[in-house]
């Protein structure tokens, strides 16, 4: 009942407070002394709910420390730390912080009110001490000795000795004068001695040899020994309880589960409860002289069960309703428990079917909606045309859109759960299983291109766009692809380099001219020369036979020419690794002649000397780039240069670098236009009068979309470099 009315005080106070309210908590010990502590955690779980009191908690620390030195210089300190600080109320614990409020009030903190608490041997004349009567109110501190002598009494009728442990602390003294009439009481009934002067390992061997069949103690309390020695709360009673036999009595509940039996305990939280409820009050408007001082203690029976079975003691005659601690449970608190819990289990399996219920509703709501997103899902992905598919880590197909099942000519149910080696060539199944397995192991995208024939043998050209999906769990779930179909741009790209070959036609027929040129002449005058010697008669059998084999050379030259510009016009339909030097001496064999006639030196420098160096592409497409460059060069050189015969050359450099081989042709021509030199190799762009602008982007096109390298152009003096990089290797 009384919790409630404290709770019930702490929300009515929570809800009239209207602005922040400061509170300074001063303890007369030290923090780590669970009286002061229990005292702290009290006060602080009843101002937690109002969130407008901010609570200031100092330690005076004087069960170590008391000199009027160092009460002096805790005056100093406060008035420096708080001088500027507007408190609404100070609680004093205990009481040398209540004998330091009392007499430094007016200097520290004049007119503001205190509420006390802990404070034994409790007088109102107190108050009258420079008025405090009007600022102060509290919770006396009152252990009851008499009463738990006489408790003692009882519980041990046989009852011979009673040794009672004490310090000369303050507290000890206010029990200290409780105990002279009470000891002089009882003197006829046992022996009662009263020790508060032993260094700590005589009072062991004091307790240690007490009778056990008919001796008790009262530990009261035990800081400092005669030597001046300091102790915890606790180490001074374990150090008792370790070379006890007998029962130990208290009378401040902290002992309390540390070994003391127990008895008419002072409770630091009952005086928490108290002083925060009085406290409350102020913080609303009481004023402190209008609360009445709680001069009774609110003291509580309290036992360790562990305890009272240890020694047999009864209680149950002498005590009513007592709290005690360790208690197994009865049968009826079993009972009731289990009551309790099957209502609470029956009412948490209502509200769990209820939930359920709602859950199975909300599901199938869910499931409604998944439903038609998937099928929406579905309509979209066939309304794509591009072909989609997506499989597992195993690369088996889990689904696919129309696109996909009509570029394979199979049903999507004949798809699912087979895999790319069930409608693809192995070579093209077994690089995109590879590549599958390298995305699983990076988990990121990844993009390929492949080539096959249908089964109507209709050759596709596909960019495959691969993608890790995860499940929703986290874990990975496959493969998903997106393919570009581009065969028909490939095709329109193949038709264009022809067109450029075609557009090339004029100069190749012109090379032609000038590589026939030489082996004619050379037919002619055999042809005269055999013609004479017919004539004269002088012709012999020798003569016809070297006419024969002179002939044929300069014809089969011809042929060669004339195979070689076959060759250029076919177009490449697959990659392969080719020489660069054999195909530079073809392009020779078919314009060398008219590039020496036109007064300009081509030269061929090799930087990696007796070694091959090899490039994997498109061999006729590779010349027909050659040949667009060096044609370029030439006719550049021809019109700068064509009303003097000065001398020019172009430079063919060929160097093997790490993954690529690099060509250079350098011409001296004369340099590029920095306005133009960026636009060169864009479509159908031309500086010539009949120039279609088509050669120098086909080179492009060829040289960087079909065979993954790079083709660059820059000024150097009165020079131009074309710049090839290509693959030596399949990229």
């Amino acid at each position: 009942m009384m919790r409630f009315i404290l709770l019930f005080s702490i929300l009515f106070f929570n809800y009239l407070f209207a602005s922040s309210k400061e509170v300074l908590l001063i303890h007369s010990y030290h923090k780590g002394y669970i009286w002061s502590d229990d005292i702290s955690k009290t006060i602080e779980k009843n101002f937690k709910p109002i969130k407008d009191i901010e609570l200031t908690t100092v330690y005076m620390d004087t069960k170590r420390i008391d000199t009027p030195e160092y009460i002096s210089n805790l005056v100093k300190l406060y008035k420096q730390q708080f001088e500027h600080r507007k408190f609404d109320l100070i609680i004093v614990s205990d009481n040398n912080a209540f004998d330091f409020m009392i007499k430094y009030h007016e200097y520290l903190f004049k007119n503001i009110p205190v509420v006390f608490c802990g404070i034994n041997n409790f007088d109102k004349v107190l108050l009258h001490e420079n008025d405090m009567k009007n600022y102060m109110t509290g919770v006396a501190e009152e252990v009851d000795v008499a009463k738990n002598i006489e408790l003692i009494s009882k519980l041990h009728p046989n009852l011979k000795n009673l040794l009672i442990i004490n310090d000369k602390s303050t507290t000890g003294f206010a029990v200290k004068r409780d105990l002279n009439p009470i000891i002089e009481k009882y003197s006829k009934k046992f022996n009662i001695e009263y020790t508060d002067n032993l260094e700590i390992n005589n009072l062991k061997e004091k307790v240690s040899n007490l009778d056990k069949t008919n001796s008790a103690i009262l530990f009261v309390l035990l800081f400092k020994d005669t030597t001046g020695k300091y102790f915890t709360y606790k180490q001074s009673f374990q150090e008792v309880k370790k070379v006890s036999q007998v029962p130990i009595y208290g009378l401040w509940d902290f002992y309390l589960n540390d070994g003391i039996v127990g008895g008419l305990l002072t409770s630091a939280v009952a005086q928490g409860e108290a002083v925060s409820k009085m406290a409350l009050k102020i913080l609303n408007g009481e004023k402190p002289k209008d609360i009445p001082i709680l001069e009774k203690s609110p003291n509580l029976y309290m036992f360790d069960y562990n305890e009272l079975k240890k020694f047999s003691i009864n209680i149950s005659d002498f005590v009513n309703d007592p709290i005690i601690i360790n208690e197994p449970s009865s049968i009826y608190k079993e009972h009731y428990k289990f009551f309790i819990i099957s209502i609470l289990t029956i009412l948490i399996l209502s509200i769990i079917v209820i939930i359920l219920k709602a859950n199975i509703q909300r599901r199938e709501k869910v499931e409604l909606e998944l439903s038609n997103r998937l099928e929406f899902d579905k309509v979209l992905l066939d309304t794509i045309p591009n072909p989609i598919y997506y499989k597992n880590i195993d690369g088996k197909f889990l689904g696919c859109n129309t696109s996909f099942e009509t570029l394979v000519n199979s049903t999507r149910d004949e798809i699912i759960g087979k895999t790319a080696f069930d409608f693809f060539p192995y070579k093209v199944a077994y690089a995109n299983t590879q590549m599958d397995k390298e995305l699983l192991k990076t988990f990121s995208t990844g993009t390929s291109e492949f080539t096959f024939y249908t089964n109507s043998n209709e050759m596709k050209h596909i960019i495959l766009n691969k993608a890790v999906y995860k499940n929703i769990d986290g874990s990975i779930g496959g493969i998903v692809c997106i393919m570009d179909d581009i065969s028909e741009r490939v095709q329109q790209k193949q038709f264009l380099i022809q067109q450029s070959k075609l557009a090339e036609m004029g100069d190749m027929i012109a090379a032609i001219a000038h590589q026939w040129n030489e082996p004619l002449v050379e037919l002619s005058a055999l042809v005269q020369d055999i013609q004479t010697s017919y004539l004269l008669n002088e012709l012999k059998d020798v003569d016809v036979k070297d006419f024969v084999n002179d002939s044929m050379v300069q014809i089969k030259y011809m042929s060669k020419t004339l195979s070689d510009f076959r060759n250029f016009l076919k177009p490449s339909t697959k990659k392969k690794l080719f020489s660069i030097s054999k195909a530079l001496n073809e392009i020779n064999e078919i314009i060398g002649k008219q590039i020496f006639y036109s007064n300009i030196k081509m030269s061929f420098n090799y930087k990696n000397e007796n070694e091959e160096l090899l490039i994997y592409g498109y061999e006729n497409e590779f010349k027909q780039v050659l040949l667009n460059l060096i044609n370029n060069a030439k006719n550049k050189i021809v019109e700068k240069y064509k009303d003097n015969d000065k001398k020019t050359k172009i430079d063919i450099n060929i160097q093997r670098c790490t993954n690529y081989n690099t060509i250079e042709i350098i011409d001296d021509g004369g340099r590029i236009e920095e306005k133009i030199i960026k636009s060169i190799f864009e479509p159908y762009f031309t500086t010539k009068e009949n120039g279609t602008g088509l050669g120098l982007y086909m080179a492009k096109v060829i040289v960087e979309d079909k065979m993954r390298g790079t083709i660059n152009v820059k000024n150097d003096g009165d020079n131009v470099i074309f710049t090839i990089k290509l693959p030596h290797k399949k990229v």
